[in-house]
């Protein structure tokens, strides 16, 4: 007895159709751009120096948070320190008081 049509012990090769080469290439293109944007988002942190240990500062009349930013972290633009000392100390709002002490980033 002789069988027709069977191959003898090798698997069939892998075909795509159309519909599985473009699935395969969607795959590979979401892959990248999944890849693109951690990487992205890592090098584009990289420049940010990292804060270090907050300093306390007593607020004297006439201060703000502007002038205290300033004043403190001068290497640094206070529109960048002064929502850091809004973090650290929880405040809501813009208001702060004559002999409040606040703590303010060192860098």
């Amino acid at each position: 007895m002789v069988a027709t049509g069977v191959r003898s012990g090798r698997p069939a090769p892998l075909r795509l159709t159309r519909r599985g080469r473009v699935a395969v290439l969607a795959f590979f293109v979401l892959l990248a751009s999944l890849a693109s944007a951690v990487l992205w988002t890592t090098a584009s942190r990289a420049d940010e120096t990292p804060a270090g240990p907050a300093v306390s500062v007593v607020v004297q009349p006439g201060d703000s948070l502007w002038s205290i930013a300033d004043r403190m972290v001068p290497e640094r633009s206070p529109q960048q320190v002064v929502p850091e000392i809004r973090d650290l100390n929880g405040i809501d709002s813009a208001y702060i008081y004559a002999g409040q002490t606040l703590a303010v980033p060192s860098r």
